[in-house]
């Protein structure tokens, strides 16, 4: 059975510069759980936006290799043991496409907020949707609900969300109201086409992720 430490090196080297439009202006110090090979957190580096950037691993190759992007990487299971940082809180936490592979998610979330974000501090986060259409048709007409190695179904993805759950995930008391913004509807995509067309009733079942931002409030 696959897990998440058999992903290939592909699978950590992407940076994730679609979140740019979520980013404050300046982000300061930045702390990306399952910041795979840090390629995301080079280019915040690169492009100024960042300080100071911290990565937490589970994969080891993957957090050797960060190593010479961030600043600080902690080759560790977040889920088990906590993370001794010496300098002040995080402005900004990226949670980006790791959730879901986390036993206890809503528990990530709360030491996130409570012990590593700080005060005014934003928590952005991707979830894939599990509503989308290729995942319900198949289940609703054929009664499939089939694995994959990546993609919604991913073998190593331990918990599901939809939009509602999503949100419900980032509804923590230290956090203000989260934001929630699907993903492929831009410009004159097909997907936004037809969302127009449909007044949005199906636009839940368009989406393929979601992006959540929530601030630390005092």
């Amino acid at each position: 059975m696959q897990s998440y430490l058999d992903k290939s090196d592909d699978y950590f080297s992407h940076a994730r510069r679609e979140i740019l439009p979520l980013l404050p202006p300046n982000c300061g110090r930045v702390l990306e759980l399952g910041c795979g090979s840090g390629a995301t957190l080079g280019w915040l580096k690169q492009t100024q936006k960042s300080v100071y950037t911290v990565g937490i691993e589970i994969a080891e190759a993957a957090a050797i290799a960060a190593r010479a992007r961030a600043d600080e990487v902690h080759w560790v299971d977040f889920e088990r043991a906590d993370i001794s940082i010496s300098r002040q809180k995080f402005d900004v936490i990226l949670c980006l496409d790791v959730l879901e592979h986390m036993i206890n998610p809503w528990s990530v979330v709360d030491r996130l907020a409570s012990n590593y974000l700080a005060e005014g501090g934003k928590l952005i986060v991707s979830l894939p949707n599990v509503r989308h259409y290729s995942v319900v048709f198949p289940l609703l007409f054929g009664g499939r609900w089939e694995y994959a190695d990546a993609g919604l179904l991913d073998r190593t993805h331990l918990r599901f969300f939809t939009r509602d759950s999503a949100l419900q995930l980032l509804s923590h008391a230290e956090l203000g109201a989260p934001t929630c913004t699907a993903t492929g509807f831009d410009g004159l995509s097909s997907k936004r086409i037809v969302d127009v067309i449909t007044l949005g009733l199906f636009r839940e079942l368009l989406t393929y992720q979601y992006y959540l931002t929530a601030c630390k409030v005092g």
